[in-house]
């Protein structure tokens, strides 16, 4: 059964300025998918990932072209780049939009081939997993705290929220069993490696890079610590700093930046990682089941990731781009989140807990030193309903971002 996209509007809507359009995202996220739902009667198919067809596209571009003429839908079009400055040419002499629609799965490489030779002739969006607006069928719009949220309409059952944390936003796992989820996500990283790191790097040792994404999974949600990612990982630092950079432009991880000024110097200047899916980082790090997870030492961690990545997803989704820090300095002051918007700043902090008090917000008048305007805050938290803190603070229900 086909779940809308939220980014199909929006990826319709600058279908009608563009005449090359790019989606691109984490591997099975639903990409082709979505655009297959989208596209009209007699556009063409054609996926890189086919060796024979990748090939012709790799060292005949030209004929690729002509045997499949736009109006076209090239899937994974980060296996050959050399298929670009040939688009460049057939929209340079007809400039209709929506000829070529283009998916991808490395942000990097892919981004910095695409806007050197489509620059101003093409509209790039990302798709990330299912948000659960997506799964409960309802509207979604960019997430800033407000004043009132819209009634709950259903109880949350924390252990019930943790299976939806532990399963993951993976398409695929969306109808299925949960003696699926293991065997998908080990399925998963094998077709990972084998293809995206492969393209991207040569390692030495797969079991090497192995052993590391797990160490990086169970430090998600945390400021990360190079030091310690080397000593753990028996790696250079060299080594580690490249294969986190493997990892965000694979789109499984997420860099949250501090937020500061020059002004400031006790402020930590070091990112925050989150792993993007929740369930591929359970996987990752041995959590067979939500309610070990749930008990478990890291469920602070998971619930905090699970809402920066649907929180990522309510902006991306949009076609927008959040802008997104955390604050922490070296007095350990800090907050989860702060949203820029307009210029105004939105404090926000995530707990697991039911009881959501003043204690949580204590640290929200540091960004007074940033003399910028302070909006409204919120704890997203596991409660039902929402309610007021204070007069500026509410508590916002997870099921409810």
């Amino acid at each position: 059964m086909f779940i809308p996209r939220t980014l199909e509007p929006i990826f319709m809507k600058q279908n009608q300025l563009f005449p090359v359009m790019l989606v691109a995202g984490p591997r099975q996220v639903g990409k082709t998918t979505m655009l297959k739902h989208l596209a009209e009667a007699g556009r063409t198919y054609v996926t890189l990932d086919d060796p024979m067809i990748q090939t012709l596209a790799k060292t005949d571009p030209k004929t690729f072209l002509d045997r499949y003429p736009a109006p076209l839908l090239i899937d994974e079009i980060q296996y050959a780049p050399e298929l670009l400055p040939y688009i460049k040419m057939k929209v340079d002499n007809d400039s209709t939009p929506g000829q070529f629609w283009l998916t991808g799965s490395q942000q990097f490489q892919m981004m910095k081939g695409v806007t050197e030779s489509l620059a101003g002739r093409v509209g790039i969006l990302n798709l990330y997993g299912f948000s659960q607006d997506e799964l409960k069928r309802r509207p979604c719009k960019p997430f800033l705290p407000r004043s009132t949220y819209k009634n709950a309409t259903e109880e949350l059952n924390i252990v019930d929220f943790f299976h939806q944390i532990w399963k993951g936003s993976y398409p695929k796992l969306a109808g299925a069993g949960d003696d699926f989820w293991e065997v998908y996500y080990a399925s998963y990283l094998q077709t990972y490696v084998e293809r995206d790191v492969r393209a991207l790097t040569n390692i030495a040792k797969r079991t090497d890079f192995y052993k590391f994404v797990q160490l990086a999974a169970a430090r998600t949600g945390q400021i990360l610590n190079y030091t310690n990612l080397v000593k753990d990982s028996g790696l250079a630092q060299g080594t580690v700093r490249n294969y986190l950079s493997i990892l965000e432009a694979s789109n499984l991880i997420f860099f949250l930046q501090p937020y500061f000024n020059n002004i400031n110097k006790r402020l930590t200047k070091t990112p925050k990682m989150y792993f993007l899916d929740t369930g591929l980082a359970a996987y990752l790090t041995g959590w067979s089941n939500p309610k070990v997870l749930e008990a478990g030492a890291m469920a602070g961690a998971f619930f905090e990731t699970w809402c920066i990545s649907e929180l990522i997803k309510t902006y991306v989704h949009n076609g927008k781009r959040p802008s997104f820090y955390f604050y922490h300095d070296k007095d350990d002051r800090e907050i989860d989140l702060v949203i820029e918007q307009d210029g105004t700043l939105y404090p926000i902090e995530f707990k697991k807990a039911s009881n959501p008090g003043r204690e949580d917000i204590r640290y929200f008048s540091v960004l007074e030193q940033f003399k910028k305007p302070i909006g409204p805050g919120a704890v997203i938290c596991g409660i039902s309903n929402w309610v007021p803190i204070t007069k500026e603070v509410i508590a916002v229900p997870a099921t409810l971002i």
